[in-house]
């Protein structure tokens, strides 16, 4: 039996102006925002408590950075959260709203059960996460040099808010790594063997939203997009519902080391081996659901199926310039520790794959991208 379900309630406003004439800001929450962001909200945060992404270092979330954060506020009485970010600031906030979620290593290894206490309410800043409708937080930890994602029904947002204003002043190189990422969720979803026909049309029609909007800004410039920032926030929301249902697969479970160790953003790491494993699943079981999947992406590539991933690959580097690994540091004797961390490790996301790779397959597809 295969299972389907949204568990946060999903709000749309498309001005901050609008969601806060709703919603009341109050001494009983904890607000964890970025600064840049927190201009849309001057003046509305009342008496709240106020935590910002940059006080605690940059790039992506690690155990290091939640400590950090527990040092700061486990003296502070507070009811609710509210995340208001990138997937940074989602990720932790989740953790946040935990009655126990130090040490950090402890929660990940379950040896603390995951528990809310808190409400726990997100309005997503980028187009990509999606993790504002999922149970699920990843955490790069440090000591094991290596992302790990925690996924339990305690995590869920009670409420998530989508605001497409707070998209306006994303940089194009983050709203493509973002965008990016939200496509990998939607395709790697589609192809996990827990999807069914309802996680299935969340994610379709998320990468149908996505690809169509790429076509359209690279016939009409790379300013377009801001035309299109209600489409691909809703985009991300469809592929987070697919991916929250039914996981993501290889992509993932291979970005991590990788990513981990050399601090690439979790978009832009997801990218580098994207298309070099969904071109492997292709040569490897070209007739199963992927041959379903390639019909529907045909269509909106308007090109022929066999050729889909091949026009796919040229439509994402006139978006983003794929780069290799090496390019961010990378060395060939890494390979193996990544093979090794894929297989033995990353088992929570490599059960998701389309098909389920050999070591020595993993190490070809990470030595194809090198």
């Amino acid at each position: 039996m295969k299972t389907f379900k949204i568990v946060p309630q999903i709000a749309e406003y498309s001005t901050v102006q609008e969601f806060c004439a709703d919603f009341d800001f109050t001494n009983r929450d904890l607000v964890f925002i970025s600064k840049s962001t927190e201009k849309y909200f001057s003046g509305k945060l009342n008496e709240a408590h106020v935590i910002y992404r940059g006080d605690y270092g940059s790039g992506e979330p690690t155990d290091v950075m939640v400590e950090q954060i527990w040092q700061d506020i486990k003296n502070i009485s507070y009811e609710r959260v509210i995340g208001i970010g990138g997937g940074t600031i989602i990720d932790v906030a989740k953790l946040l709203a935990l009655k126990t979620f130090s040490p950090v290593l402890d929660l990940f290894d379950k040896k603390i059960t995951a528990k809310r206490t808190k409400e726990l309410v997100i309005i997503p800043t980028t187009c990509g996460t999606g993790s504002e409708v999922t149970n699920i937080s990843i955490l790069e930890l440090t000591e094991r040099s290596s992302k790990m994602g925690l996924a339990v029904d305690a995590l869920y947002p009670d409420c998530t808010i989508l605001i497409p204003e707070l998209l306006k002043d994303l940089p194009y190189h983050f709203f493509a790594t973002s965008s990016i990422d939200a496509l990998v969720h939607a395709m790697e979803s589609y192809l996990s063997p827990k999807a069914n026909s309802f996680s299935q049309e969340f994610s379709l029609k998320a990468a149908r939203m996505i690809i169509k909007g790429y076509l359209e800004i690279l016939e009409k410039g790379k300013n377009y997009r801001t035309s299109l920032l209600a489409d691909f926030l809703k985009a991300s929301t469809y592929a987070g519902i697919g991916f929250g249902n039914a996981g993501t697969g290889y992509v993932h479970a291979m970005s991590y080391s990788f990513g981990g160790k050399y601090h690439v953003p979790h978009g832009e790491a997801n990218y580098v081996l994207f298309m070099a494993i969904f071109k492997t699943y292709q040569k490897l079981l070209p007739n199963g659901k992927i041959a379903v999947l390639n019909k529907e992406l045909s269509e909106i590539l308007k090109c022929p199926e066999a050729k889909v991933y091949k026009e796919l690959d040229r439509v994402l580097n006139e978006i983003l310039e794929l780069k290799p690994m090496n390019s961010y540091g990378a060395k060939e004797n890494d390979l193996d520790e990544f093979t090794k961390n894929t297989v033995d490790v990353q088992t929570r996301l490599t059960a998701n794959g389309y098909i389920q790779f050999t070591a020595e397959q993993v190490r070809e597809i990470y030595k194809s991208v090198f």
